[in-house]
């Protein structure tokens, strides 16, 4: 009886508290021109539209240009983007369906999505409702069943919010750094940051690197994807740079405004700490977040912590240095208990160690140490804690690496894979120079690029991605309780023999199909290694007693 009254509870609340309101809110477009011109095809990989083009460079990134109001810079974006738009919403909602099979489940999280979602229109700019709006005018029908493709796109780009908030999916573990005066080679401002947020290896896939001219505030550069107009990291012609990590949530009851909007807003209308600071104090969010951003005007880096209830702001003293993990280091959370808790039992507080003291080991850095310091595998003290460690700055699953200089307007992006590959340098002098007419070829400076990894020419790195795979496998087969494929599951120590995981989860195969001397003799090697949280610590010696158990 209880549970069937809290059916009805739930039904209720679906269908109330604003929600009809908000699916049936559009932004208001008359205000705008509509007028675009006409796509170009080039080639396969490149297209014009009037002044805005979409381009793919010799590294495999996209190169996307667009200016004009909210509207025309949303169809324009849409349009060009429209085959690598389907693909990123294609990749995530798959990625959201294999998370949740089941079609009773998906009915349900559909509902909930727009109950959740049903004041998030309030509290997002009509200028970027009417962006969005032009963007989704080109998304696919093919997933309407969640939502129309206008609610669809405002949804995802709340998506990492929604995620972070509901289930703390720690989708994203980042870590960043800035640096300034005495600690660089020339004085000048200079940030590095990896964006670890992993939804699969297609959602990497296509890159974009996008251009924005817009008619009022700031142009600016951001590293992005297909139907996406929020900034995860970014920097605008002022020499003004953001990027995100998440920190700690408490469960909201509603959705507010989106972080990566926030910080889309910041870079297009902030060219001092200052007034990023008052464009992130008047919105409200639903999800704790650093914002790390550098000035070329104040010369420094300030981290901005946000949450729904709490915002600080930190700055070293007697320091150029910042460093930023996935907690918080103002004030305003000193006591806050679950910043104390993340500190204390996941890897962030290991992370921003090991940053530290690479960044102390280096006298002054350069755009091509701090790729090298995005780029260290190892553990503190250059321990080998094995590859994809979430306690490694590159834990070997970064959609992108991104070094800002800011006092130049240079920045460098990372080119597949992860933050290994190529980073390409983009001068926003340049780019956003008056031109005479589109071009046709990459707009980077092909000439100041950044190498990509020896690593990715080792035999090490093969083993890597091979258990990678094999990784994949024998997960799936231990969550489906089905073990009839022949895998060499004792492969995974052969081919990533420093990882924690390799040894846990070929003790839990072993324990799993009843194996159990050979499932407490992994179990114990797991635990021997660097393992990331107390969580799965506490996994780790669950299994390992049951093993040892059985054995008796």
């Amino acid at each position: 009886m209880q549970q069937a009254v809290c059916a009805i509870l739930v039904a209720g609340m679906f269908v109330s508290c604003g929600v009809k309101k908000s699916l049936n809110n559009l932004p208001n477009i008359s205000k705008y021109a509509s007028q675009t011109a006409e796509k170009i095809k080039v080639n396969d990989s490149t297209f014009v539209q009037g002044n805005n083009f979409l381009l793919k460079n010799g590294h495999g990134l996209w190169e996307l240009y667009v200016e004009g109001n909210p509207l025309q810079r949303g169809l324009a974006n849409g349009n060009l983007t429209q085959s690598l738009y389907y693909k990123q919403e294609k990749v995530f909602l798959d990625k959201v369906n294999s998370l949740v099979p089941s079609e009773g489940q998906q009915k349900f999280l559909t509902k909930f999505l727009k109950w959740y979602n049903r004041k998030m229109y309030l509290h997002i700019p009509e200028e970027y409702k009417a962006e969005i709006y032009g963007v989704s005018q080109f998304a696919s029908n093919q997933f309407n069943t969640l939502a129309t493709p206008y609610l669809r796109s405002l949804y995802l780009h709340g998506a990492h919010d929604i995620g972070h908030a509901l289930q703390d999916l720690m989708l994203v573990g980042c870590t960043s750094f800035a640096a300034w005066d005495d600690k660089t080679e020339d004085g000048k401002l200079l940030i590095a940051r990896n964006f670890d947020f992993y939804a699969g290896d297609a959602f990497a896939e296509d890159k974009i690197i996008a251009f924005v001219s817009p008619e009022q505030g700031h142009k600016f550069m951001s590293v992005t994807w297909g139907g996406f107009i929020g900034v995860v990291s970014g920097m605008n012609n002022q020499g003004l740079t953001v990027t995100i990590n998440a920190g700690k949530s408490k469960i909201p009851l509603v959705a507010k405004t989106p972080i990566s909007l926030v910080t889309r807003e910041i870079l297009q209308y902030a060219s001092t700490i200052d007034e990023a600071v008052a464009i992130a104090k008047k919105r409200e969010v639903f999800v704790s977040e650093s914002i790390l951003v550098g000035s070329a005007n104040d010369g420094k880096a300030v981290l901005i912590e946000v949450s729904p209830t709490n915002f600080g702001v930190f700055e070293v003293s007697n320091s150029s240095a910042l460093v930023c993990a996935n907690h918080f280091q103002s004030d305003a959370y000193k006591n806050d208990r679950r910043n104390k808790k993340t500190i204390a039992e996941s890897h962030t507080s290991y992370r921003f160690h090991r940053m530290s003291q690479l960044l102390g080991a280096a006298e002054k850095v350069n755009p091509l140490e701090a790729v090298e310091i995005l780029r260290n595998r190892e553990g503190i003290d250059n321990t080998p804690i094995g590859y994809g460690n979430e306690k490694a700055l590159n834990q070997l699953l970064a959609h992108h690496g991104i070094v800002f200089q800011p006092e130049d307007l240079k920045v460098w992006v990372s080119s597949n894979p992860y933050q290994m590959g190529a980073f390409i340098c983009y001068d926003l002098n340049t780019v956003f120079a008056e031109r005479e007419q589109v071009p046709r070829q990459t707009i980077s400076e092909e000439n100041n690029k950044i190498a990509a990894s020896p690593f990715l020419k080792t035999d090490a790195y093969k083993n890597y991605e091979s258990y990678r795979r094999l990784e994949h496998n024998i997960e799936a087969e231990i969550e489906a309780d089905n073990f009839g494929k022949s895998l060499n599951v004792e492969n995974l120590v052969r081919l990533n023999p420093n990882y924690w995981k390799a040894y846990y989860l070929v003790g839990r195969y072993y324990y799993e199909t009843k194996k159990y001397e050979k499932a407490a003799e992994n179990l114990s090697q797991a635990l021997q290694k660097e393992i990331p949280s107390l969580a799965e610590v506490t996994l780790v010696q669950k299994y390992a007693r049951r093993a040892k158990r059985k054995l008796k």
